[in-house]
């Protein structure tokens, strides 16, 4: 059934909206690279199970980062699929630092750059060593904050220091390669005025952006609320505050919510199908017994 918002759009609007354009182009790529292989099964059962593949989210496994940060929706589909596959690290109680994590999500992308992983870490860790353990949920929710809107975040660092030097933020550039190079960016010096800036005049700063971005943005309405009881804020109590907020989590909806972070009951069924598949069967063995008839029988024992 077509979704109400695919009829209110024109039909090359929305392709552009979902990106399609990309999909296809990928699964070209692919049909080229592995024709061999693919011309014993056909081509329409290949992009059949291409598609279905981008719709369960499992089209993101193993590719390079540029193909990984393409669309919000590989984006999404890289932090769910992180989330599922590590998550009983955080039911565990595990802690791991920065590179650790890092080494993960390079089991997932090999060519994950570690600067993203670094930002993600200091949303936690603030003005704390960067080898510091974090605990799995709150590397996982700063990392989402992170990575989903990495070109927000760039634009918003570029704002909040045009307010502590008291520039005109309406200047601010908005980042506009998707190619999956990130700009180095120098943290904000939060600590130079220890209160940061005006909540009230940032938030407007951060509409306008998000008004004119074509890249991905945390809704305006949520992001108002949670800075409506601040009368100031430092940069990087902004991205904690984006990272520990339901509501955003919820409008991004890659991941549950924090108490329910560890349930996935739809995961744990194939897990356990797998460790019953794969658990070593007992094996049945031959005893001779000899009763005191003297006649010698032979009893299966387990």
């Amino acid at each position: 059934m077509l979704s109400p918002e695919r009829l209110s759009l024109p039909g090359p609007e929305y392709l552009a909206q979902r990106h399609v354009l990309t999909y296809m182009e990928d699964a070209v790529s692919q049909l080229l690279e592995n024709r061999e292989d693919i011309s014993q099964y056909g081509i329409a059962r290949f992009f059949t199970e291409y598609f279905n593949s981008v719709r369960q989210g499992t089209h993101i496994l193993f590719r390079e980062f540029s193909f990984v940060q393409a669309t919000p929706h590989n984006r999404a589909s890289f932090l769910r699929t992180f989330w599922r596959c590590f998550r009983t690290l955080g039911k565990n109680g595990d802690l791991l630092t920065a590179q650790e994590y890092h080494c993960l999500l390079q089991l997932l992308c090999p060519d994950f750059p570690m600067e993203l992983t670094q930002k993600a870490a200091r949303i936690v860790l603030m003005d704390d060593a960067m080898d510091c353990l974090m605990s799995f949920s709150d590397f996982l929710f700063a990392f989402q904050i992170q990575f989903y809107y990495s070109e927000f975040l760039e634009s918003v660092a570029v704002i909040y220091q045009d307010l502590l030097a008291g520039k005109n933020p309406n200047t601010v550039i908005v980042p506009t390669s998707s190619s999956g190079q990130h700009r180095q960016r120098q943290p904000p010096n939060d600590c130079s005025p220890l209160d940061g800036v005006d909540a009230s005049v940032f938030y407007q700063c951060l509409e306008s952006l998000c008004d004119r971005s074509k890249y991905s943005c945390p809704p305006s309405a949520l992001v108002k609320e949670m800075l409506s009881s601040a009368q100031r804020l430092t940069f990087y109590g902004f991205l904690m505050a984006l990272a520990k907020d339901q509501g955003i989590n919820r409008a991004l909806g890659a991941l549950p919510d924090k108490g329910d972070l560890f349930v996935d009951p739809e995961m744990d069924q194939e897990l356990e199908k797998f460790s019953q598949h794969h658990s070593p069967r007992k094996k049945k063995h031959m005893v001779l017994l000899k009763p005191e008839s003297g006649a010698e029988s032979q009893v299966e024992q387990e």
